[in-house]
């Protein structure tokens, strides 16, 4: 049997312990979270001429910039509640924003892939991915 003193020094130890785990769990390195990517936003609908104009010029910018910028297409025909967060007047309408989310940039109505790409330089800081040799 465990005296008095006994029992209480192991209370002592047991409550050192609990007090120490949280201590021990802040200092564990956490991971990184995944880094987030820029993103061009890009609101129109498919039925649209000049939307129909910038379908192409996205879908190769997807290609181009994989893994470096995320490019979206909304279709706000089909989906009117979809474009109600990006407040957009026309369409179609890009926005650019940056790794944090914060919006860089907006464009109404057909732009130009070269243009595009000079946001994403300028504004975003970003180029496309090397070709694979």
């Amino acid at each position: 049997m465990i005296g008095r003193t006994g029992r209480i020094a192991l209370l002592l130890v047991g409550l050192a312990l609990l007090a120490a785990v949280p201590a021990l769990a802040r200092k564990a390195p956490k991971p990184a979270p995944p880094a987030a990517l820029p993103r061009l936003v890009d609101l129109g609908a498919h039925k649209c001429i000049p939307c129909k104009r910038m379908a192409p010029i996205l879908e190769a910018l997807k290609v181009d910039y994989a893994g470096v910028v995320d490019v979206q297409f909304i279709d706000v025909w089909q989906n009117s509640d979809a474009g109600k967060p990006y407040r957009i007047r026309v369409i179609p309408t890009q926005i650019f924003f940056d790794r944090t989310g914060r919006e860089r940039f907006r464009h109404e109505g057909f732009f130009a892939r070269t243009d595009i790409e000079q946001i994403f330089k300028d504004s975003l800081g970003v180029a496309p991915r090397p070709l694979k040799k």
